[in-house]
Parts: structure tokens; sequence; C-alpha cells
């Protein structure tokens, strides 16, 4: 017994430290099975922090190989579900562990267990393993073992699982955490963004100068709407606008590193070097531009017809060089860009209103896109030194 468990100990070291967690899981549970223990499944289930994902389920099977089974529990549509599983059961009586004897004991109340009994299972046993976090809403990992022997699980058996399961819910613990920092800083910082923080790239002025398609986002009436409506319907309203625009452009390879209030800023970084790599920047950041703008008009026409108010999206396509990197104080750091470019973009912007147009377009961006366009004559920007030639598309403009 000792030298299995000192094996699976060390194993168990290995699964901590792999960087693909869920084929070391997977080869774990093959290796517990070829020392002798009757798994017939096992999960490893953990709450994100994740606006529409409640918890993660992996779930290996011995019948279906080495991959296991990935499931996500929504919030909403998933606490029902969750209400009556034996995880609620046993954090509602303050329990780290729970058995259940499929075949004979009463379990009409957990759909998931009468599921396992009707497929063959004869006996599941619970383990929660509680982390001393600073995140609450991360309480620690459940992870259950089940058999289909007709005698289910030994004592012998049970005692040498309740000391596998601390190890192996550390090294979930790990698993966990790492896809949490990388989901939760993706969705404060953009994807591409939070690899490089995770990447160690944290130091304040550390960036890199790029070429980029900038697209700046604003919806017109935003401030007049939000001094007589209700400010939770504006919330409502407004998350409903910017997932319309966020969806568009992250659909096209944007990366969105700001939301600013009632609008937003986004790039599209030049992959490659050369005038095509330059076109397929704009090109994306167009069409990321032109989607954001039907989703949002889809999402008036909505709107209208239930009597509510709607807001009009502006949107300006700049070209140019930006500074892409953290910026702030030694402990407050945002990653960005910076330079004239964005500057630039945001004067653009704030033409719309005055030559009554949704979409603009620098000079720089209408040469690169693609796309037929019309000179709407040089403007003054402020803080810009020399005026700037403004394009909107021609009517009609076929996608090149």
């Amino acid at each position: 017994m000792v030298d299995r468990l000192d094996r699976l100990n060390t194993f168990l070291c290995e699964v901590a430290a792999s960087q693909d967690f869920e084929a070391s899981f997977a080869a774990l549970c093959g290796q517990l099975v070829g020392e002798g223990l009757p798994l017939w499944r096992v999960t490893i289930s953990y709450r994100t922090l994740d606006p529409t994902i409640r918890a993660q389920t992996l779930v290996w099977w011995r019948d279906k190989g080495s991959t296991p089974d990935r499931f996500q529990t929504t919030h909403g549509d998933g606490e029902a579900q969750y209400l009556r599983s034996p995880i609620h059961h046993l954090l509602e009586r303050d329990a780290r562990t729970g058995r259940w004897r499929l075949q004979c004991d009463a379990i009409e109340d957990f759909p998931l267990l009468v599921e396992l009994r009707a497929a063959g299972g004869t006996d599941y046993v619970l383990h929660l393993l509680r982390f001393d976090a600073a995140m609450p809403e991360l309480p620690g990992v459940a992870i259950a073992f089940a058999t289909d022997r007709a005698d289910g699980f030994s004592d012998a058996e049970l005692a040498e699982l309740a000391r596998i399961a601390p190890a192996l819910g550390l090294a979930a613990g790990r698993a966990m955490l790492v896809q949490i920092m990388t989901s939760v800083l993706g969705l404060y910082l953009g994807a591409r963004t939070a690899r490089l923080v995770l990447d160690g790239q944290i130091r304040r002025g550390l960036g890199q100068r790029i070429e980029a398609a900038i697209l700046l986002a604003d919806l017109r009436g935003f401030t007049l709407l939000a001094a007589s409506a209700d400010p939770l319907r504006l919330v409502a309203w407004l998350d409903e606008h910017l997932a319309a625009m966020i969806d568009a452009v992250s659909a096209q390879g944007g990366e969105v590193l700001k939301l600013l209030g009632d609008g937003l800023l986004a790039v599209f970084p030049v992959e490659g070097t050369g005038a095509d790599a330059e076109a397929a920047a704009c090109r994306r950041a167009l069409c990321g531009a032109e989607a954001a703008q039907a989703a949002n008009g889809a999402l008036l026409d909505r709107r209208r017809a239930a009597g509510e108010p709607g807001l009009g999206l502006d949107v300006a396509l700049h070209f140019g060089e930006v500074v892409y990197g953290n910026v702030g104080s030694p402990h407050r750091l945002d990653f960005t860009v910076v330079g004239p470019a964005v500057n630039e973009a945001s004067r653009i912007e704030g033409l719309c209103a005055t030559l009554d147009r949704s979409l603009l377009l620098s000079d720089a961006f209408a040469r690169r896109c693609g796309r037929p366009t019309v000179s709407l004559g040089r403007h003054a920007l402020r803080g810009v030194p020399r005026p700037c030639e403004i394009h909107a598309l021609a009517s009609g403009a076929p996608a090149s």
C-alpha cells in the first residue's frame, strides 16, 4: 500500500506541475485503475469568476479513453441543477465528505445520482476540499469517485481515495487558479493583453511600438438619455449596446482595450509587414465597425418596438503607430495604447455629429481599407497641428 501511495503522490506532483491538467488528470485516473481501484467515473468541479459560467466540471469515464469531458454550469439556468446536487447537499450541512450507495440509498432528490444508477453505477463518494483563500467566491474543489462494481468501494479503497483526494485537489486548484486568472484578465483586458500580462510584461513604461488600425466608437445621445433615465435601466441598456459592439469587433480579431463609459477603444494590430498586412488590418477593422453598427441598428429596432429609447452608434477609424503597453503608477497600471494616432482617432469621432455621419475614416485608413470612399474635406482637429482629410464610405460601396 505504501509503495502504491508513494507512486501516486509522485504522479500527483507531476500533475500539479503539468501545463495540460486535463490530460494529466485522465492519465492519473487510468493509473488508479491500473493500481486496482475500481473507478468507473471521476469528476472535478470548481467555481469560476465568470459573468456567464457558474462552474466547470471535468468528467473522466473509464470507458471513454484518455480525454475527460468538460461541462459548464451557467448562472441562472444552472441554479436549479446546482440546488439538487450532492455538492450543495454537503455544503448546506457543512460536511466535507459524502457517500451514496446508489442501488440501495434514497437518492431521488439528486437527479445526477439517479442518472448514474440507471447507467449502472453502484457507489458514489464525494470530497469537498476547501481552500482558505482570500476569495470566498472560490471555496475550493469537489472531487467525486464512482464505481460500477457490484459491491461498491471497500473500506480500504475508501480510505485510499480519501488520502489521494487532497493532493488531487491541490493539483486541480492550481489549474483552476491559472484558468481563472486567464479568464478574468481576458474579461477585463482582452485576450491578447491578458496573455502579455501573464507573460510577465507588467512593468510600468514597458511597451512596444506597433502599427494598428484604431477603432473608436461612441453612443450618440447617451449623455442626454442619462440625464432623465432610471440609472439601473440605463446600465441595462448600455450593457446591450456594448455587447453588440464588443462581439462584432472581437469577431474580426479586434482587441477591445478600453470601455469609455458609453463607447470603446479597440485596435487591430498589423500582423506581418508590408502594405498587404496593413490593408488586412484595416479591412478587419472596417468589417468590425460595420458589423457593430448593424448589430446596434437591430438593437434599436427592438427597442423602438418595445417603446424604449435607443442610441445611435458613431465610429471613427484611423491607422497609425501606437505604443502598446503599461502606463500609470507603480500601484495602478493600465495596459492600453497611447500616441498621437489615438488622440487623432478621438478627435475624428467627435466630427461624426458635426458632419452628420455615423462612420468616418481618416485619410491614412481610407487609403488602406480597399473600399471606395468620398472625401468630406479637410478639418482642423483639436491638438493636431495640421488639418486632416476625412472620408466616408462611398454610397453602396461593396466589400472588396
